[in-house]
């Protein structure tokens, strides 16, 4: 003998569900698009060079003195300055690595950007 199986169905929502649109902030970058232009095109050593050591050291100098900005009116951004300290230590490294390579170079781009050990 067959067995019938009862089928139960979910009962229907019947009230309508409001979608909430979140409003999203747009966050300002610290290099607006032609800021860093204007930075990668007085570092690079070539057209369209963009990872040279001299714009990377370039690039996170002007992060670096943007974010002592913010650090100077929010002292207490422990955050922050755990991410300025690792940017200032990739920068001596980016330095370290262009004083070993090419002296020249690296004696150039500590004077353009008034850089002291």
């Amino acid at each position: 003998m067959a067995t019938k199986v009862a089928k139960t169905k979910a009962p229907k929502k019947t009230a309508k569900t409001i979608k909430k649109t979140a409003v999203v902030t747009a966050t300002v970058s610290p290099q607006p698009g032609g800021e860093k232009q204007k930075i990668i095109a007085e570092f690079a050593t070539k057209k369209g060079d963009t990872g040279s050591p001299e714009v990377q050291i370039a690039l996170l100098t002007k992060r670096i003195e943007k974010l002592v900005g913010h650090l100077k009116s929010n002292p207490t951004d422990n955050h922050s300055r755990r991410g300025l300290l690792g940017m200032v230590s990739k920068r001596r490294r980016l330095l370290n690595y262009l004083a070993e390579k090419n002296t020249g170079r690296y004696k150039e781009v500590s004077s353009k950007l008034k850089l002291t050990k």
